[in-house]
């Protein structure tokens, strides 16, 4: 089977012990069910990975598919001038995927940015610690629909398995940011109502229930996980699977929930 690995990560620059210092003792369970990631992705060898980030290059009415030969982190923007990795890019399976949209008229964009930014870059400073050769490439969501997500992820799940490759899929996103009078979007009731929820879907693997989440609701909640995640359960949808959630903290007011969905 070409898919080998899933997974849901959260993306906080603290992780990287550069920036977060001695505050990453705060998500000590984030980062311990990261490194656990870590050796569960190593053990399945995958050629691709597949990173979905709501940070990178955002166009509201079309997904993005970031085709580079090669990337490099940038967190700067953090302070932290240092940490520089590189990445292979996989141009095969990009092409694949955007034909299909382009073929069928689905909302989808190919751009070439060889940055990475932090959505995508926290996850993969721990997922490939132990794969130099690994090549990636990274999706981005849009303002659609929830629907039109699902569908994108059930796009991208044809091509991955029609590849001879093993391709590993990591949704990154955090979950409400409004969990804290002190977080970034203020305490709302709807955050913590939302994490509960998102979590109880994933338990349940009620994906209709996810992409049928009232938009109000979303937004009070303010979240920047939930499509990355959506277009996961697209890539997902039809296989047998096992969720798994490997650890939640909030400590800053954002939830962080990091989780496996075995195949």
């Amino acid at each position: 089977m070409s898919l080998v690995f899933s997974a849901l990560t959260p993306h906080p620059p603290l992780l990287i012990p550069t920036i977060g210092k001695a505050e990453i003792g705060k998500i000590a369970k984030t980062k311990k069910a990261m490194e656990e990631l870590e050796e569960k992705l190593y053990a399945t060898h995958p050629d691709i990975i597949l990173i979905i980030s709501p940070h990178g290059s955002f166009f509201s009415d079309a997904f993005t598919i970031n085709s580079c030969p090669e990337y490099t982190t940038d967190l700067r923007e953090f302070g932290d001038l240092a940490t520089k990795i590189k990445f292979k890019g996989e141009l095969d399976l990009a092409y694949h995927i955007r034909a299909v949209t382009k073929n069928t008229g689905f909302p989808a964009t190919m751009i070439s940015e060889p940055t990475i930014d932090h959505g995508s870059a926290v996850p993969l400073y721990y997922l490939t610690r132990h794969l130099p050769n690994v090549k990636i490439i990274q999706f981005g969501f849009c303002d659609l629909d929830l629907k039109t997500h699902l569908d994108f992820g059930a796009i991208i799940k044809e091509q991955v398995l029609a590849t001879n490759k093993r391709v590993a899929v990591i949704a990154s996103g955090d979950m409400s940011h409004a969990l804290a009078t002190d977080a970034p979007a203020s305490w709302h009731p709807a955050g913590p109502e939302f994490d509960k929820k998102i979590k109880e879907l994933l338990m349940a693997r009620n994906t209709s229930g996810v992409i049928t989440l009232e938009p109000e609701f979303v937004k009070n909640a303010a979240e920047c996980g939930l499509r990355s995640l959506v277009i996961l359960l697209g890539v997902l949808q039809g296989m047998n699977y096992t969720y798994r959630e490997m650890a939640y903290e909030a400590p800053f007011g954002v939830g962080y929930l990091t989780a496996e969905f075995a195949l």
